[in-house]
């Protein structure tokens, strides 16, 4: 599984899971923090769709960690003021980087994860399909 969505099911999903994920490694291995969680901005780069160009929208507020277990680096990143998310999405990438034989399971945690993600999104399209309006032209003549 790349980084990217196992950053993005650990973020949209229950905050449970890396929580329970990150006290697996604390366990087994000893976490250095390298950069404790802190807040900074960062450019939101957006594309134009019509003349498909790039520009910048503005700037969004994320925490950023940086954690070392055995010679692995991990890096957490989340958009808002999460200190506690950012550094256990550090210790999970760490521990992934490091393919630590805890990794093996939590694939299956986070397919699962997924799923309930997906469904939960079903769900909210569903309620706001059922408040849509349809709007009908009327042929006068």
């Amino acid at each position: 599984m790349k980084r990217k969505r196992r950053t993005e099911i650990l973020i949209k999903g229950s905050r449970i899971l890396p929580e329970q994920m990150t006290h697996e490694v604390e366990r087994g291995y000893q976490v250095k923090i390298i950069q404790e969680p802190e807040n900074g901005l960062v450019m939101l780069k957006v594309r134009e769709t019509s003349q498909k160009s790039l520009f910048y929208l503005g700037e969004v507020l994320v925490t950023e960690c940086k954690v070392q277990i055995q010679n692995h680096i991990g890096l957490g990143v989340v958009s808002g003021d999460e200190p506690q998310l950012a550094y256990q999405l550090a210790v999970i990438d760490a521990a992934f980087e490091g393919e630590f034989p805890e990794t093996k399971t939590w694939l299956d945690l986070l397919e699962t994860e997924e799923q309930n993600i997906l469904e939960i999104q079903k769900s909210m399209d569903s309620s706001i399909l059922r408040t849509k309006v349809s709007f009908e032209t009327m042929d006068v003549g």
